[in-house]
C-alpha cells in the first residue's frame, strides 16, 4: 500500500500529540486497541456527520493504527492526488467490469498489511439498513471485522469487538448489533440500532 502520513517520521508524532490535545480539549476518551491482526475490515460507526471522519482520524493516531478509505477515482486526478494517498485513500473504479468487492478484496490481498474503514451506512443521512459490502469484502479476503466507533453521547471513541465473518450473514450482524446498542451519533435522528441489519437485496456489491 502507499506510504502515507501514518509512516512519516516526525510527521506521524506531530498529528499523533496534535489528535490527543483536541480530543482531551472537546471531552473525548480514547478506549480499546488497533486490531491484532495484519489486516482488518473497520467499520466506521455511526455515521452522520462531516465530524465523523476527523474525529476518526485522531482517533486512529492515539491507537498508532494506520487506516486506508475508499474514494471514488476521479477525486484522486491533478495535484490533489498525491495528498489524498498520503492521508490514506484508495481510489476505487466504479465504472470498471470488476465491481466494488472485488476490487477491495484484490487490494487486501495484495497488501501486507492493511486496515480499511468502511461506513456501513453508506451515507451520512438516514437509512433503512447497512449496505453489506463490508461484510462481503472481510468475508471474500479472508480478514475479520474490526468495530471502530464514535459513541457522541459518551464522547467515546476507539475499536472494539473483532469479528471473523462466519458466512451467516444475520448471526453476524446480531454480534454487531449488540455492540453497537446504545451508542449516539453527532445527529442522533440518523442513527438506530434497528438500523444494524443486512440490505435484503445488496446493491453494495
Amino acid at each position: 500500500m502507499p506510504y502515507t502520513v501514518f509512516d512519516t517520521p516526525v510527521v506521524v508524532q506531530f498529528f499523533r500529540l496534535l489528535s490527543l490535545i483536541m480530543l482531551r480539549l472537546t471531552g473525548w476518551t480514547v478506549s480499546g486497541k488497533a486490531p491484532e491482526s495484519k489486516k482488518s475490515v473497520m467499520l466506521a460507526v455511526p455515521h452522520t456527520s462531516n465530524w465523523d471522519f476527523l474525529y476518526m482520524v485522531m482517533v486512529s493516531f492515539v491507537l498508532r493504527q494506520k487506516i486506508y478509505w475508499m474514494g471514488k477515482d476521479t477525486l484522486f486526478k491533478g495535484m490533489l492526488g498525491p495528498v489524498l494517498k498520503w492521508f490514506g485513500g484508495v481510489p476505487v473504479n466504479r465504472r470498471s467490469r470488476n465491481n466494488l468487492v472485488d476490487q477491495m478484496v484484490d487490494v487486501i490481498n495484495d497488501s501486507e498489511s492493511i486496515i480499511l474503514v468502511i461506513p456501513p451506512e453508506g451515507t451520512r443521512g438516514h437509512v433503512d439498513f447497512w449496505k453489506t459490502g463490508f461484510y462481503h469484502i472481510a468475508l471474500g479476503a479472508k480478514v475479520p471485522i474490526a468495530c471502530a466507533f464514535l459513541d457522541w453521547g459518551r464522547r467515546s471513541g476507539g475499536v472494539g469487538l473483532e469479528l471473523m465473518p462466519s458466512g451467516d450473514v444475520e448471526k453476524d450482524f446480531d454480534e454487531i448489533r449488540a455492540f453497537y446498542n446504545g451508542m449516539t451519533g453527532k445527529r442522533p435522528e440518523y442513527f438506530s440500532i434497528d438500523y444494524v441489519r443486512p440490505k435484503p437485496a445488496d446493491d453494495n456489491k
